[in-house]
């Protein structure tokens, strides 16, 4: 197949594109105003490319990247008869505890907005192709140290034991998310670009695991002490506390044996 991936230059991007290249025929694009893609003649696009950032505050800039180039290349998928995978987030969740695809969404930032405005409506749209949406739990793994701040606790850890000390929010056993290995989601996008399903789908293991726990284990593999420090005030109010992916409808197609946080740290 014929596939273009928008952010192959991203954390998800460089990882998928080896899960793909020795079956397929692979392009990439980065997002410039100035030079938007022609689709024709591809059998997918991949739509990984966002600003990523829960805390950017200049919402036009986001809307703009996350929302209508989003909507823009969709059109021209559809008007091209080019199958659509894109990249949602579990951030549209909000801090609500019912993680089901149709359960309420409560966006808390500019981006999750974003995630979900898209998510809305591309799914009100006419489809004349396959369209996938992956709502990403929290995903961690190899090339996300460019992220800075918004890498996943995991990577930061990883990061900060190696000086001797991991910093962690007060209350941290009490703050638990759905750690997914990027391995597993690039698994999953392989396999669902074999299948006709369509609809939104979320991406994570259907497990919890406390920020407290994780340290812990990144801790003990490098012999590492934890800092306790306050949260942030950017963070308060946006901040979910608890993730955990409802995976009865993904599991209905896909069969996958994840990998755990522990399995991943401790190699």
């Amino acid at each position: 197949m014929k596939i273009l991936i928008t952010g192959h230059e991203g954390f998800v991007g460089k990882n998928l594109a080896p899960f793909l290249d020795k079956e397929n025929e692979l392009f990439g694009y980065e997002w410039n105003p100035e030079s938007l893609p022609d689709v024709s003649g591809y059998d997918w696009v991949i739509h990984l490319g966002a600003i990523s950032s829960t805390t950017e505050r200049d919402v036009d800039k986001v809307m703009l990247q996350n929302y209508e180039f989003s909507k823009w290349l969709f059109n021209q998928c559809n008007l091209n008869g080019v199958n659509f995978q894109y990249a949602s987030s579990a951030s549209v969740y909000g801090t609500n505890t019912d993680f089901n695809e149709d359960a309420p969404k409560q966006p808390q930032s500019y981006y999750a907005t974003s995630k979900y405005l898209f998510d809305r409506w591309v799914m009100q749209q006419e489809h004349k192709i396959i369209v996938q949406g992956f709502r990403y739990f929290n995903v961690y793994g190899q090339f996300e140290d460019h992220k800075g701040d918004q890498a996943s606790p995991i990577t930061k850890f990883f990061k900060q034991a190696k000086t001797g000390t991991i910093t962690l929010f007060e209350n941290s056993d009490n703050y638990k998310r759905d750690f997914i290995y990027v391995g597993d989601c690039c698994n999953i996008h392989r396999y669902m670009l074999t299948t006709t399903e369509a609809g939104i789908f979320n991406i994570g293991t259907g497990v919890a695991t406390s920020f407290q726990t994780i340290a812990e284990l990144v801790a003990k593999r490098f012999n590492a002490d934890i800092k306790y420090i306050p949260m942030p005030e950017a963070l308060k109010g946006q901040y979910q506390e608890y993730t955990c992916a409802d995976i009865k409808k993904l599991s209905n197609i896909v069969n996958i044996n994840f990998t755990t946080p522990k399995e991943f740290i401790n190699g």
